[in-house]
């Protein structure tokens, strides 16, 4: 059952061992043959496997020993991921006039007015049995909608840097996927859900760029948020955006600390989505990934009512790898990343929920503080499928209508069909 939770440990271990033994013990056999030249065949064959037991079961409790550090650390991972201390109850204002009718009284309350509801972020102890809670909320409001969750947190990386923003490295934009000519002229309204942006880099000198803060830090992260907007309406041409002409509007939602690195907590991504509903934006870019959460699940499928397409990274964590969210839901379009050849990003994730593949490796962007570099993940290739949605959302308000479009004009490169490694296959404009 443990091994499960590590399949790429098991196939490595049995590509690797199963020849080793094998080979080890023709070796042995021609060894005790050598120097006990009056054993017979059968004797011989027992004491080879024996040994080979042997080695085995050292080699499988290595292997083991090694599992179980990799599942503490896993662990560890995790217990990162979730302020076990901060849950969230999200509703409907009538939901909670009757859980204030019951006793639920709540200290700290946001209203989303785009989304509709209300957010409740309550402070507990680590031991604080949210089951329990769920379920005493369930009974008092019957079959109406409330979610309770706890805090999930959620990363997208710092862009990994190939070579000196001095020195002009990857590709630009432009230059790994063919674009319509209306596209440098198209006014389209993006929203963005990420760090915060260099607003003061050259390239951004003559872009429409609105910003505002979720977070309580006066200096938060901007790295991964200045590359993934400059993708998009990045004016320079060493590294031109792909609609530089687009209004953006940019929720900054990372805060970062020493233990945690950079994180997105689910109370400011769902304040973000809902001021994005009310900037009246046609599309979501959202290139972060972490756990399932039921507020964000619930608060992303009202924007999708709302006819707003919310698009996300699925995942850089391998092949192998569990599916990431929000980019997993129904409802949010899972972008997977691909290089200038069309192969997939090696660290991509993969699977049912992966709906089409965009230019994510070697993408040259802006730097925070100045300058370009290169950088590869799914995170890169969320902005070239957002562009797409949002060009073909003024033509095609119908959501639905949209994404049968942008799929039938995908171009299948994996196996024929929609496929766990591209989705409906390559992005085409």
């Amino acid at each position: 059952m443990m091994t499960s939770l590590k399949p790429p440990l098991q196939a490595n271990y049995s590509r690797i061992t199963q020849p080793v033994f094998v080979l080890l013990g023709a070796w042995l056999m021609v060894g005790v043959c050598i120097y006990s030249p009056n054993l017979s065949a059968q004797e011989v064959e027992d004491q080879v496997s024996e040994i080979v037991s042997d080695l085995t079961e050292e080699r499988i409790e290595q292997v083991m020993e090694d599992l179980l550090a990799d599942i503490e650390s896993r662990i560890t991972e995790d217990s990162l991921r979730i302020q076990t201390d901060h849950w969230l109850v999200m509703a409907e204002a009538d939901v909670f006039a009757e859980l204030e009718e019951e006793g639920y009284l709540f200290e700290t309350v946001s209203e989303l007015e785009g989304l509709g509801f209300l957010l409740a972020e309550v402070a507990a102890p680590a031991s604080f049995d949210l089951s329990a809670t769920r379920e005493g909320i369930y009974d008092v409001i019957g079959g109406k909608s409330a979610d309770v969750d706890l805090n999930h947190l959620y990363t997208a990386g710092i862009p990994s840097a190939m070579g000196e923003p001095a020195n002009l490295v990857g590709m630009a934009p432009r230059e790994l996927l063919p674009t319509p000519t209306d596209l440098s002229d198209l006014n389209l309204r993006i929203g963005i859900v990420d760090s915060s942006v260099d607003r003061t880099h050259s390239t951004f000198a003559s872009a429409y760029i609105t910003t505002k803060r979720f977070v309580d830090n006066e200096a938060p992260p901007n790295q991964h948020g200045t590359a993934i907007v400059s993708i998009i309406v990045g004016s320079d041409p060493l590294a031109l955006g792909l609609a530089p002409k687009a209004e953006i509007f940019a929720a900054e939602v990372f805060d970062q600390n020493a233990e945690q690195g950079e994180f997105a907590s689910t109370v400011s991504l769902i304040k973000a989505l809902n001021w994005l509903v009310t900037a009246d934006v046609s599309v979501i870019n959202i290139s972060l990934a972490g756990p399932p959460n039921r507020l964000l699940e619930t608060a992303l499928n009202r924007v999708r009512q709302k006819g707003i397409l919310a698009v996300a990274a699925a995942g850089n964590g391998g092949p192998m790898a569990q599916p990431m969210y929000p980019a997993a839901y129904p409802e949010v379009v899972a972008v997977t990343a691909t290089d200038e050849r069309g192969r997939a990003f090696r660290l991509a994730n993969r699977g049912e929920y992966v709906d089409i593949a965009a230019p994510g490796v070697n993408i040259r962007h802006a730097r925070a503080g100045g300058g370009f570099i290169a950088s590869s993940g799914t995170s890169y290739a969320v902005p070239f499928v957002t562009v797409a949605v949002a060009r073909l959302m003024q033509s095609a308000s119908e959501p639905a209508a949209m994404l049968d479009r942008l799929y039938a004009s995908a171009l299948d490169i994996g196996a024929p069909g929609r496929d766990q490694i591209y989705g409906y296959g390559q992005l085409r404009f």
